[in-house]
């Protein structure tokens, strides 16, 4: 199954055909990741748009189970709730799904108002046959009413289209008891109300993922408004709003509550029925100016941002077989949706203090899932992004920083709120790599503060035993070993930057921290290990353990035991040199897993041994093997795991993308290579997985990086030129590739058991080899 998923996606196999090229818009398939664990949604978005428009197949899941539903839809499911404003693309828990909207028909009295199951409720059976999902569109035909729904979504605006059957009275149905994740006290408070002019405004405070979130929305529509009513299910007390003109200028309608729903009426309608929708998290005035900031009706906002995408997706040119094509430019898609912007239109923002500050120079970002992101979504941003765009990102952070409760970094953030969710301090790997590459338009002492100061925050996570030990002991403070080698990376960026900056005090203190991975590895094992506070290491061990809340994040030794990117060279040393490192790696990877059960951990998805490509812990193991001088052993493994984790359907990724991540990983692997070591300036060579990918860099330059010979069969890569002149090493730097030019790979069946072998060949090492 494996080799022939290699040769469809490879294009072994004949075809009778060329099928004709689509556009990089047309290539995307969003319905990828929305089945298994992807977690992705198939609804309309614009590029880090504040809006994600889409629908949501459950949201009264019960608590356990609403993991499944962390994107509001699974394309599994046979029955839509609504359209909700929010989303997270292939978060690894549950949220958002803000301002639920569902079109009904009938007189105003039979119109259901609580969602139940089709039939008795206002949700709808719908087919997949009638289904549409491109960049910035979705369509949908709901079986019970007869209605068709069709959503797009501009930065700060989206817009739903219903077409009602003729002659039928039409309603919508606002719902905003409706939530991801929605369990009981949820919902802390909402409102509603009409204003003179028809527009419909409200907000709702939520005690979710992150505590005391609040959001606002304007909700203006193509036709008036012939009656509404309004509903506390909480308080059981109707509300009866106005039934047909005849009210004031100065007349306004409202209700508040902590479980309010409202029917808006528009009678039978000659036309399609559109529903202007803007959020904002500062207040309503937010909202009513979001609204107006991008003018346009439901085409003029899907043509623009089908443009947008055009623009986004079109960094990369890339010519593979169509399943590979659709595949990563899907991948592409799914990476250009976080961070998102989460400051209005005037530049005003709600910082994690809850209180609201004005952007100066850059747009507010949020939705910031750093212990996943800063390893390959990052990086693969500065590569395609603007510069603009990846200093919003880091000005952001610090911003975000300085008004911070507790002065450090974001961690797990949110529509600008903290969630404490993972370990680390990633947001530092985030702006060093960025400031490593020249990436300026940010104060840069300002940011270097910022990370010290997240860096030395001592009640943060064991910092404080950290600092004093050198490693974070498991009797004093859990997930010990893996924090202690994360902060040991982390710090490792902070002397990067800073002795770039000039900063030498700061780049000796913390390179000494970076080398601390070391106190946590045993070396007579062979892998990393909690210690306790005494030095000793805990008893009894078992190096594939996964418990939550114990030595590891997320993971056991075995994935753990590999994470030095900054010292990967130290590493092997530990383990005794090149061939026994092989010999781990290959015992990591044809490990014998029938015997274990990872049932009890959400995210332990895409295994192979015990190698788990659906959590990020893996993510730059494949690439090890060039470190130890076995380039062509990487060449191997990349393909299995790209033969078993990744396909063109709704189950085609193996674990939730994590806002990106996994789908970076891929971009990075078939243009092939991967910064194992973000702030290094390095990408570590793998293989290429497309023919041809030529990046259009922001800069004005291309750079292109071909595969002569790509097949199923040729698997290997004989021989690597840059510009026309052989690379005889396993890594390209950064500053190559935006210099623009032509990384050229000829592949081979055979693998080239010379080439980048030699030490001096090899990627960065702190501590050399």
């Amino acid at each position: 199954m494996k080799v022939a998923l290699i040769a469809i996606l490879l294009g072994a196999s004949a075809a009778t055909a060329e099928p004709p090229v689509l556009s990089a818009v047309d290539a995307v398939d969003p319905f990828i990741g929305t089945g298994g664990e992807g977690h992705t949604f198939p609804g309309a978005v614009a590029p880090f748009g504040m809006v994600q428009l889409s629908p949501d197949t459950n949201t009264s899941c019960a608590i356990r189970d609403c993991y499944k539903w962390a994107a509001g839809y699974r394309y599994e499911d046979s029955a839509i709730t609504g359209f909700s404003m929010t989303h997270f693309s292939g978060a690894g828990h549950s949220d958002l799904g803000d301002f639920l909207v569902m079109p009904a028909v009938g007189a105003d009295d039979a119109v259901k108002l609580e969602p139940g199951e089709p039939g008795t409720g206002y949700r709808s059976r719908f087919s997949h046959d009638g289904e549409i999902a491109t960049p910035g569109y979705y369509a949908v035909s709901l079986i019970d009413s007869g209605v068709r729904a069709e959503l797009t979504a501009g930065t700060r605006v989206g817009v739903q289209r219903f077409s009602f059957p003729a002659g039928a009275p039409a309603h919508l149905i606002l719902d905003l008891r409706s939530s991801i994740y929605n369990y009981p006290g949820k919902i802390l408070w909402s409102t509603v109300r009409v204003m003179p002019d028809g527009t419909i405004t409200g907000m709702r405070e939520t005690r979710g993922w992150a505590p005391a979130r609040k959001l606002w929305f304007a909700m203006r529509f193509s036709a008036p408004l012939t009656g509404h009513s309004f509903l506390n299910k909480e308080d059981k007390i109707p509300y009866r709003g106005f039934q047909g003109p005849g009210r004031g200028d100065d007349h306004v309608d409202q209700l508040a509550g902590r479980a309010l729903v409202a029917r808006l009426d528009f009678g039978p309608l000659q036309e399609p029925l559109e529903a202007r929708v803007a959020i904002s998290g500062v207040d309503e005035a937010g909202a009513l100016a979001n609204l107006v900031s991008e003018p346009g009706d439901f085409d003029t906002i899907r043509s623009a941002t089908r443009k947008a995408w055009q623009q986004a997706l079109g960094a990369a040119e890339i010519q593979a077989t169509p399943a590979m094509r659709k595949t990563l430019y899907t991948a592409l898609y799914h990476s250009l949706m976080a961070p998102s912007v989460m400051g209005d239109a005037d530049g005003r923002y709600r910082g994690p203090d809850d209180q609201v500050h004005l952007a100066k120079g850059f747009t507010f970002h949020s939705t910031f899932s750093l212990w996943d992101t800063f390893r390959a979504e990052h990086p693969l941003l500065t590569l395609i992004q603007p510069e603009r765009r990846n200093a919003d990102f880091v000005n952001s952070l610090i911003a975000s920083q300085q008004v911070s409760p507790f002065g450090i970094l974001p961690v797990w953030q949110f529509q600008g709120r903290e969630t404490w969710t993972m370990i680390g301090y990633h947001a530092v790997p985030v702006i060093a790599d960025a400031y490593m590459k020249g990436i300026g338009g940010f104060d840069a002492k300002a940011a270097l503060d910022a990370m010290v100061a997240s860096a030395d925050y001592a009640p943060y996570g064991g910092l404080n035993e950290y600092i004093a030990h050198g490693y974070v002991p498991i009797d004093r403070e859990p997930e010990a070993a893996s924090k202690t080698v994360e902060y040991a990376y982390d710090d490792w960026t902070i002397a990067q930057m800073a002795r770039k900056m000039g900063r030498k005090d700061i780049a000796d203190r913390f390179d000494k921290r970076a080398m601390n991975w070391r106190n946590s590895f045993d070396a007579k094992t062979g892998f990393l290990r909690a210690r306790k506070s005494d030095g000793s290491f805990r008893v009894p061990f078992d190096p594939t353990a996964i418990n939550y809340g114990s030595d590891y994040t997320e993971g056991n030794a075995w994935q753990y035991s590999w994470f030095a990117p900054q010292d990967q060279g130290g590493l092997i040393r530990m383990l005794g040199g090149d061939a026994a490192t092989v010999k781990k790696l290959d015992a990591m990877f044809d490990f014998d897993n029938s015997k274990l059960d990872y049932s009890h951990a959400e995210d332990i998805a895409g295994l192979i041994g015990q190698y788990i490509h659906g959590n990020e812990p893996s993510h730059h193991v494949a690439y090890l093997y060039n470190y130890a001088g076995q380039p062509w052993r990487t060449q191997e493994r990349l393909v299995q795991i790209v033969a078993s984790q990744y396909k063109p359907t709704p189950d085609g990724l193996s674990g939730n993308d994590d806002l990106g991540q996994m789908s970076a990983w891929l971009m990075f692997t078939a243009m092939g290579c991967y910064p194992v070591a973000p702030g290094s300036g390095e990408y570590v060579i793998g293989r290429p997985f497309a023919n041809r990918i030529a990046l259009h860099l922001p800069n004005g330059r291309n750079f292109t990086i071909i595969a002569d010979g790509l097949s199923g069969a040729a698997r290997y890569v004989g021989r690597v030129t840059l510009n026309g002149r052989p690379l005889a090493r396993g890594f390209i730097r950064h500053s190559e590739i935006v210099a623009g030019g032509e990384l050229r790979f000829t592949m081979a069946t055979q693998p080239n058991k010379i080439w980048a072998t030699s030490k001096s060949a090899r990627p960065f090492s702190a501590t050399g080899y």
